[in-house]
Formats: structure tokens, C-alpha cells, sequence
């Protein structure tokens, strides 16, 4: 079955760091756009004419309701052709085309086992999703670890909003690693040692779910099964970029 695309209108940019923007998207389409907590869509960007220099994949990060409005948090890379037309062209009330939900790593129908999400820089998106959706459904879950890293304090995302939740829900655990930066609240170095350390000793009602560049996952992944021994079935990982 072919692809379906859809039409969505920029409704608002809003600056999350020096290095990363939220864009709105309200999707035109007298059907509900339907997704869950997890999956991306695919950009259809006017910025070439091959596929490759066209298309973009983007978790969504807010959680499904019935309004229609997505949101994408994105980081600008330099002589990129999607972020310099995010950045320096696209303005509210341009009209984006895109198809989808695609993906799998999706929040877990069973949310009685610890989840442990691991991310940096915009890998947090799809977590972000997962958590609106938790909090706003009054999901029942047994406990939560969301650990974040970034280079420095201004890049940390949506800081507020984990923060709240922490405070509001005593199974919900937030830290945050600041690799090139000391911070009195903040672990200074990479994700890798908050996880490594707490969770060194092995469980079987763990599982762990890891976004982010390909190097940390990589090194994520190793660490958590070769290293700390937990079976492949308790690691679950999507690529960012």
C-alpha cells in the first residue's frame, strides 16, 4: 500500500537552545492524524530534487491528542540542507508536506517493569512523547528514569517540564549529564557512568530504551549487555538525526 501524505502548517517556532528549535505543526486533514507515543513522520522538504536531499525523518514530541498539532524539536547542523531551510526560510503559516507514523520504538503496552530511557540533545523527543502521554492518561508505572545528556546547560531541553514531573511523581526520576560544563544539580561527563553505576547490578524487570547519535548508542548498548551482562530483549534503541 502507497504511502499517505499529508499537508501540516507551521503554526509556531519557538527557540528551546542556541542550537535547537520547536516547530508546530497542525496537521490539514478532516481525518484524525493518528500516532503513538514514539514514532516520527517523514518531512517532504522543497530542497532538492533527489529523495535523499528531500526527505527527513522527525520523532514527534508531544504526546497523540485530538488537536491536530505535532511538535518537533530539531537541531540545526551546519550546511544542512532540511536545517537551513528550518531555520533560515520556513516561517508560521508555510505549509510542510509529510507521510506517516512510521516506527516501533514506541512506548510499552506494559509499563509494569523499571524503564530507564537514555538520550542526548534532541533524542529526548520521543521520551518527551511517551511522558506527556503517562502523565496526561493517568497511566499506572512502576518507575522511571530519564537521563539526558548535553554539552552545556543552555542546550538542556524541555527542563522544566521534567522537572515538574519529577516533583509531581515520586517513580519519576530525572538527571541530567552535562559533558563540557560543571553544574552544582547536573552530573558532569557523559550519560554513560549515571546508568553504569546505578543499575550495575543486574535485573530482570528493567528495560532500557535509548535514543540518541549512533556513537552513544553504540557505547550504550555495549555497556548494558556485555559489560553489565542484561539480557539483548532489555535493550531497545532508535537512531537520532
Amino acid at each position: 500500500m502507497p504511502a499517505k501524505w499529508y499537508e501540516g502548517e507551521i503554526t509556531e517556532i519557538r527557540q528551546l537552545s542556541p542550537e535547537v528549535r520547536q516547530f508546530t505543526l497542525k496537521v490539514q486533514s478532516e481525518e484524525q492524524f493518528r500516532f503513538l507515543p514514539g514514532q516520527f513522520i517523514t518531512m517532504d522538504l522543497p530542497v532538492g530534487e533527489k529523495r535523499l536531499d528531500r526527505w527527513r525523518s522527525y520523532s514527534i514530541a508531544n504526546a497523540p491528542d485530538d488537536t491536530g498539532m505535532l511538535e518537533f524539536c530539531i537541531l540545526k547542523l551546519e550546511g544542512g540542507l532540511a536545517t537551513t531551510y528550518l531555520f533560515d526560510k520556513i516561517k508560521t503559516g508555510d505549509i510542510i508536506r509529510f507521510k506517516g507514523p512510521d516506527g516501533g520504538f514506541v512506548l510499552p503496552s506494559d509499563l509494569n517493569n523499571e524503564m530507564v530511557m537514555i538520550c542526548t540533545g534532541t533524542g529526548v523527543a520521543p521520551f518527551r512523547s511517551m511522558l506527556q502521554y503517562i502523565i496526561r492518561e493517568g497511566l499506572t508505572f512502576k518507575k522511571i528514569h530519564l537521563i539526558f545528556g548535553t554539552r552545556y546547560s543552555n542546550g538542556i531541553l524541555y527542563k522544566d517540564e521534567f522537572e515538574h514531573i519529577a516533583r509531581e511523581h515520586q517513580n519519576f526520576r530525572y538527571s541530567v549529564a552535562l559533558s563540557r560544563e560543571d553544574s552544582v544539580n547536573c552530573h558532569h561527563g557523559y550519560v554513560h557512568p549515571i546508568y553504569m553505576k546505578e543499575y550495575e547490578e543486574k535485573k530482570e524487570d528493567v528495560l532500557f530504551m535509548i535514543c540518541g547519535w549512533s556513537r552513544m548508542i553504540d557505547e550504550a548498548v555495549e555497556n548494558l549487555i556485555l559489560r553489565l551482562g542484561y539480557d539483548k530483549s532489555q535493550v531497545r534503541y532508535e537512531l537520532y538525526g
